[in-house]
Order: structure tokens, then sequence, then C-alpha cells
């Protein structure tokens, strides 16, 4: 994976600040090309990881039932905007024989999110990666967030919740799985 080129991001962002009429030399905005450099590197991770790492300690178990997590907290970068959107992930999978430790689904989530992402791909992202490595029944996976891209310029539309859906296997083709997954996802929401 290609190394992120700390120099050269500080470079841009001190071209930046010059071309929106600011001092980058001045005070408060001296250490900002680097802050910000660090801050790239930190939230783009994703891009340098593999998240077949967090698939190495799968569980053999006759389990099968659904198995959910909901309301694992994300942060991603619009690749439209370079600005954050920022929400909530319900994962959930009907296991075949296998489990995966539930940290490593909040890992694969977060491994997807830290990328230049939109939405919709980083949904599909998610349930893809867990349909070919866990082989289970069926994945869902919903993701509900919050775009600064539409809330604080353009539009301007704070509060909007974009949410998303990928159906797998049996909640997809199966409407009985489908509704009980997703009532499952949403239960005890107001």
């Amino acid at each position: 994976m290609k190394k992120v080129d700390l120099e050269r991001i500080e470079k841009a962002i001190f071209e930046i600040l010059e071309a929106v009429g600011e001092n980058p030399n001045r005070e408060g905005l001296r250490e900002t090309p680097g802050r910000v450099s660090r801050m790239y590197a930190e939230l783009l991770e994703g891009m340098r990881h593999e998240p077949t790492e967090y698939v190495k300690s799968i569980f053999h178990e006759k389990y099968d039932e659904i198995v959910l997590l909901r309301d694992i907290p994300f942060y991603s970068i619009c690749e439209h905007h370079l600005m954050p959107f920022i929400g909530k992930a319900h994962v959930a999978y009907l296991p075949d024989g296998q489990v995966l430790g539930v940290s490593k689904l909040a890992r694969v989530v977060d491994s997807f999110a830290r990328r230049l992402q939109v939405q919709e791909r980083l949904t599909d992202q998610i349930a893809d990666f867990l349909m070919q490595n866990l082989k289970p029944q069926g994945v869902s996976v919903v993701l509900e967030a919050s775009h600064s891209c539409m809330t604080i310029r353009g539009i301007k539309k704070p509060g909007a919740m974009m949410v998303t859906s990928a159906l797998r296997g049996t909640f997809k083709k199966d409407p009985r799985s489908r509704a009980e997954v997703l009532t499952l996802m949403h239960a005890d929401r107001k």
C-alpha cells in the first residue's frame, strides 16, 4: 500500500491557506499544514489496511440464528467534497457454521469507512466482504449518517440523515428473514 506523503499534503494546505487569502505564517496557522496532513493520514488509514486481517479468527459454531451488532459508530470522508460523514452502522449475519468475534465486525466497518467514500459503496463493501469471508447464509448492513457536505454547506439541512442498506443471501431472498433482521436492527427506536 502506498504511504501517505505528509510533506506533500502540508505544501498543499499551505497553498490553500494562501489561496483563500490567509497568511499561513501567522501564529495561529503556522502549524496547521502539519496538523491537517496528520489528520488526513489518520482519517484515511483504512486505505492502508486489509480487512481480511480481521477475519482470521473465525470460530466454528453450530449457531444458526441472527447475529447483530448495531449502533457501531463510524466516520468517513466524502470523496466528492472531502468532508466527513458520521453515523452508525448496523451489521447482521446469519451464520452457516462460522461466527466472527464481535469486535471484528466493528473493525471491518472502520476498515472500509476510513477511506475516501460514498455511503452507498461503503454499505455494499461491508456486506460483500462479510458474505465472501464468513460465507454466512445472509448479511444485512444498514448505515445511517449525517453528511457535513449537505448540513453545513450547499443546501444546509442539519439533522438530515441518509440511510442505506445492503441485503445479501437469505435476507434478500426471504421476506420473513428480511423483516426479522430489519425489525431487530430498529427495535427500541423512537
